[in-house]
């Protein structure tokens, strides 16, 4: 019974702080607080929620965001159990400390995400984005983003670059075989980047003979080049040789002069020696 009687409480505190933000009886109680609200371009255009034309369905009037009015997007509970768009109520929050509902404290630090409460949103059956442009579309909401990248509907710039054209996803092929900035590979694989000024004359066969012919030429200058290279190796080898031969020599001469020093030398003593004893 407890249960039920704040269950209808917290219904009654929701409803009419919606009635209360936005009009209903805004003239009673903080006339200017919605005056204020709406005069601030930060909070009125900066939206956190989901557009609530987006759902197939007409969403329950507690996933409605009473910031923004959009459907909760990343929704967040305060201490005093409102829930708004994450969003919305950091923008709120940078203007005044207090519940836009209620006006109790709010601490930012006690503000928690309700992730089972986004997993419900996230289910919604909504509209493709692209109905305006023919996408028959509806899908869930956590689909969204993967879709947008598939749908044919989805309006895209010209990928080529230098087109500034944007068309439709299904239009792409079509805008592609008249772009004039469209360029590839060509798909042979002779690695040419083709336009459509250049594809009707490429001939991949004159391209790769041409291409074969240049690396040929770079390859023989490459080799005539190594070529003169080896032969100054060659010739410093040569000049290397010829300066070690000539030292060689050398040494053996200075070898061959000391020799003949060192007999000289012992000759002199031998006749010294001699002429001291017969003395």
């Amino acid at each position: 019974m407890t249960a039920s009687v704040e269950q209808n409480a917290r219904q009654g505190d929701w409803l009419e702080c919606t009635a209360e933000r936005f009009g209903l009886i805004c003239s009673k109680k903080f006339p200017e607080e919605k005056t204020r609200y709406m005069a601030d371009p930060d909070m009125s255009s900066q939206s956190g929620g989901h557009d609530v034309e987006l759902f197939v369905e007409t969403p329950d009037y507690d996933l409605i965001c009473t910031i923004c009015q959009g459907v909760l997007r990343c929704p967040v509970r305060a201490a005093c159990h409102h829930i708004f768009c994450k969003k919305c109520i950091l923008q709120w929050l940078k203007r005044q400390q207090t519940c836009p509902c209620c006006r109790k404290p709010v601490n930012q630090s006690l503000i928690f995400v309700m992730f089972k409460l986004s997993k419900v949103i996230g289910r919604l059956k909504i509209k493709c984005k692209n109905k305006i442009r023919g996408c028959p579309h509806t899908l869930a909401l956590s689909e969204q983003y993967c879709h947008s990248m598939s749908c044919l509907f989805e309006l895209i710039p010209c990928p080529y670059q230098g087109c500034r054209a944007q068309l439709l996803r299904r239009d792409l092929d079509a805008h592609a075989r008249h772009c004039e900035h469209w360029s590839q590979p060509c798909h042979m694989g002779c690695g040419t980047v083709l336009s459509h000024r250049t594809q009707a004359k490429h001939n991949c066969y004159r391209q790769l003979r041409h291409e074969y012919e240049a690396r040929q030429k770079n390859h023989r200058a490459i080799a005539a080049a190594l070529q003169r290279k080896m032969r100054r190796m060659q010739s410093t080898m040569a000049d290397m040789k010829r300066q070690i031969g000539l030292i060689c020599e050398s040494l053996e001469v200075m070898d061959e002069l000391e020799e003949v020093e060192e007999e000289d030398l012992g000759e002199t003593s031998g006749s010294f020696s001699s002429s001291t004893s017969s003395s």
